[in-house]
């Protein structure tokens, strides 16, 4: 039996370059950032118009952003971001000072390390929303115990990133400070704190991180006020264009500080050891 074989039309090497210069073009790097979000705006605008879910639970995209609007426009979500801005900022300020210092003395002496340890790595281990109900029962719904659930989530990873972070240091470094006859406190200020910069601020984004999300599920569970209680009331309401534009607000906010520790960051690596 016969058989023939079609012969298949090659494409002329004039086309198959084209085909590879459209393959290989690649969106500009400012803009690669943005392409992830806005598809998933496209994917929830398009779920919106066919109706995939009812609206009350799916709002279009148009629809948030004209809550937004009248949030902004009425001070309910000003008022809510300012309440929760200053409790978030008077939590890391006693989290992380506390945080910092305990990890400097465990970091520098290995005695009270042995000792702090233990207990130390066994309260790190309850998370920080474990601790509401007691402190509920203890001081009630006062802004007490938002204060210390927020200082409670930044502790942790402020006080191991500091304590790492001098150990880390390398023996060449502790060594030259001794033979140039330093002080305690010049060896801290000049070698121990720009050696260990970006151990610090890594855990400082990560304490910052821990601290806004600990402020909203906390505002969520025992507040009357703030971005969680909005989103709180939204949910009570039925109104999810209210929740969403508060899950908006929480993003952008938690997007501003990880960006500005990161810029600060950078303005001070020219204290950092180089490496």
């Amino acid at each position: 039996m016969n058989v023939r074989l079609l012969a298949i039309p090659r494409a002329s090497s004039g086309a198959r370059e084209s085909f590879r210069r459209v393959l290989s073009l690649r969106p500009p790097a400012a803009l690669l950032p943005f392409l992830l979000p806005l598809l998933v705006l496209a994917a929830w605008q398009l779920a919106a118009s066919r109706a995939l879910l009812p609206v009350q639970i799916l709002p279009p995209p148009a629809l948030v952003l004209q809550t937004l609007v009248d949030l902004t426009a009425s001070g309910d979500i000003v008022a809510n971001i300012e309440i929760s801005l200053w409790r978030i900022g008077i939590g890391i300020a006693i989290g992380c000072s506390f945080g910092l210092a305990l990890g400097t003395v465990m970091g520098l002496s290995q005695t009270v390390d042995d000792y702090i340890s233990p207990l130390f790595r066994a309260l790190a281990q309850i998370p920080s929303l474990g601790w509401v109900p007691i402190l509920i029962l203890i001081f009630g719904l006062d802004e007490i115990v938002k204060y210390l659930i927020i200082a409670k989530a930044c502790f942790v990873p402020a006080t191991i990133a500091m304590a790492e972070g001098i150990r880390n240091i390398p023996r060449a470094y502790k060594e030259a400070a001794t033979v140039l006859g330093l002080s305690r406190s010049a060896t801290i200020r000049k070698l121990i704190v720009p050696a260990a910069l970006p151990t610090i601020f890594g855990g400082l984004r990560l304490a910052f991180s821990n601290a806004w999300i600990a402020l909203i599920v906390v505002e969520m569970l025992a507040a009357q006020e703030g971005v969680g209680y909005m989103m709180v009331w939204g949910r009570t309401l039925f109104q999810t264009d209210i929740v969403i534009a508060g899950m908006i607000v929480i993003g952008v906010i938690g997007l501003a500080m990880d960006a500005g520790l990161r810029r600060l960051e950078r303005r001070l690596r020219r204290w950092a050891v180089p490496s």
